[in-house]
């Protein structure tokens, strides 16, 4: 079985995970999705710092996925500094079969998507104003950047045409 990696970044509250369930909701049975938040906070209960647990855990729970998985979905604020290096070794891994997407909002639209979500009563602007990491491309070949005139709607439309 040929299997595609999705990799989808980008400041908390963007909507990586929203769209991340969203595809895989359309592929469907036997879709993969490894999520960054799941596997550091839920799984092991680390924090985001370098050399924690979850990198390991995050390239070892893809690279499991492929042979066995269509599709294999990756999301998270994965900043390149910290995860750059596991996500382009996942890529060669995939042999190249790797889309990769970074959501490239402004700080504003981040605050109001994330207004607009369950999570908005843990954490707020302040916290994601202490997190915000602005244009951390991940520097591979075909990263489309995803930006603020874009819908929900329109993101998973655009990725699952490119797939």
């Amino acid at each position: 079985m040929k299997s595609t990696l999705i990799i989808i970044r980008g400041n908390s509250g963007s909507g990586k995970t929203t769209t991340a369930k969203r595809l895989q909701q359309h592929y469907g049975r036997g879709t993969l999705l490894v999520s960054q938040d799941v596997v550091r906070r839920d799984m092991l209960k680390v924090q985001d710092r370098d050399g924690n647990l979850s990198l390991d855990l995050i390239r070892q729970i893809a690279e499991y996925g492929k042979g066995k998985c269509e599709v294999v979905i990756v999301e998270g604020i994965l900043t390149q500094q910290r995860y750059g290096d596991m996500l382009k070794q996942l890529i060669s891994f995939y042999n190249g079969n790797a889309h990769t997407y970074y959501y490239d909002l402004s700080f504003q639209e981040t605050v109001r998507r994330h207004n607009g979500r369950g999570k908005n009563t843990e954490f707020g602007e302040d916290s994601l104003r202490d997190w915000w990491t602005p244009g951390d491309y991940l520097g591979v070949t075909g990263e489309v950047q995803l930006t603020d005139k874009m819908t929900q709607d329109e993101i998973a439309e655009l990725i699952i045409k490119r797939i």
